[in-house]
C-alpha cells in the first residue's frame, strides 16, 4: 500500500469591507519524500493568488507588479530622459563617502540604484536582441558593484569602498555610452 499526504493551503481576501472569501487548494502526494516546505511551495504557485481585482486607490499596485522589472506603462523614451538624472543622483554619493556618512550614503545608494536600475532595464527591453547581451552584463556588472559598494560602506571599509566607487563611475560611463 502507498502512503497519501495530503497538503492544503486556504487563502482568505475579501473584495469589501464586510467581505470574506476562502479558496482552498488541496494537493495530493503518493510518496513521501516531500517536505512541508515544498509542498507549501507547490500549493502556492499552483493556486490562484488573492488579489484585489483593481486597486482601491489610483496610487496602488497590484500583487503581481511587485515582480516587474519596469515601471508599469514607462516608455524607452522616458527611460532616456531620466537615466542622466538618476545616474548624477549615484555618481553625488560620492559627497556622503567623502563624509564618511555611512548610513546616509547607503540609503542614497539604494534610492539612486532603484530609480536607475529601472531605467536600464527599460532601455535594454527596447533594443534589439544582438544588443541585449552585452548590456546585460553591463548591467549586471554595475548592481553587482553597487551592491559591494553598499556592503563595504556598512563594513566601513574605506579603501574598498573607493576601489568599488571608482569601478561604478567606469561601468555607467559604459553603459551610458551604449545605451544613449
Amino acid at each position: 500500500m502507498i502512503a497519501t499526504n495530503t497538503y492544503a493551503l486556504t487563502c482568505s481576501c475579501a473584495t469589501q469591507p464586510n467581505e470574506t472569501r476562502t479558496t482552498e487548494t488541496r494537493v495530493y502526494f503518493k510518496h513521501t519524500r516531500i517536505t512541508r516546505r515544498k509542498a507549501s511551495s507547490l500549493l502556492l504557485f499552483s493556486s490562484p493568488i488573492p488579489f484585489l481585482p483593481k486597486p482601491a486607490l489610483a496610487n496602488e499596485t497590484s500583487f503581481l507588479d511587485m515582480f516587474r522589472m519596469t515601471v508599469p506603462d514607462q516608455t524607452v523614451e522616458e527611460a532616456e530622459s531620466g537615466i542622466r538624472e538618476h545616474a548624477m543622483s549615484l555618481v553625488q554619493v560620492k559627497d556622503l563617502l567623502e563624509l564618511e556618512a555611512w548610513k546616509d550614503a547607503q540609503k542614497e545608494l539604494r534610492k539612486s540604484a532603484s530609480y536607475l536600475k529601472q531605467d536600464i532595464y527599460t532601455i535594454i527591453q527596447g533594443k534589439p536582441g544582438t544588443e541585449r547581451a552585452q548590456l546585460r552584463n553591463l548591467y549586471s556588472k554595475l548592481f553587482n558593484g553597487v551592491t559591494e559598494l553598499d556592503y563595504a560602506a556598512r563594513d566601513k571599509d574605506v579603501t574598498r569602498v573607493w576601489k568599488l566607487y571608482e569601478d561604478i563611475v567606469v561601468t555607467l560611463d559604459d553603459i551610458l555610452s551604449k545605451v544613449l
